[in-house]
């Protein structure tokens, strides 16, 4: 396998592939909408005519958040506790990963980590397929391809490029 490194809105890895994909909610690490549709024509100019790409992503969960409040608790479990808090208005979220405890401690200290992300609607994904010479082929909530509806907390979405 030949790996490149680079910005997935600009790397080259070579032309005429049958599939391109992101998976794990990657295309959210571009943090701005005008490098999210980058990608989406960095995935067009290296797929073969009528190549596919595949993004799998989270549906933001806003109708979780109360009035007046801009963060959820998505896990609390022992030891861990991940919150996530908005920006309705820039579509950003950061994800607070808090670690309680250590081997060596008597779980009075935590560790924090935080992951920012630009949560995209399903909707706008196909926009920006569409801006980048896409269709929509399927979407399914999950791998298994379960039936995506308003409730599906996730979607693996096909786009097939309708141009050569």
């Amino acid at each position: 396998m030949h790996v490149v490194h680079g910005d997935m809105t600009t790397a080259t890895a070579g032309k005429d592939f049958s599939l391109a994909f992101l998976v794990f909610n990657t295309i959210a690490n571009l943090l701005m909408l005008d490098d999210q549709v980058r990608c989406f024509e960095n995935a067009a100019r290296h797929l073969a005519p009528r190549g596919c790409f595949v993004v799998e992503l989270w549906v933001p969960q806003l109708r979780s958040l109360s009035p007046g409040h801009a963060g959820t608790v998505e896990v609390s479990e022992p030891g861990y506790l991940l919150v996530d808090t908005y920006d309705v208005l820039e579509q950003h979220v950061v994800s607070h990963h808090v670690r309680f405890g250590s081997e060596v401690s008597d779980g009075r200290d935590a560790h924090i980590a935080r992951t920012p992300h630009r949560y995209v609607w399903p909707s706008e994904l196909d926009l920006m397929a569409r801006l980048a010479g896409f269709e929509l082929e399927s979407r399914w909530a999950d791998w298994d391809r379960s039936a995506f509806t308003a409730d599906s907390r996730s979607h693996v979405s096909v786009y097939r490029l309708t141009s050569a």
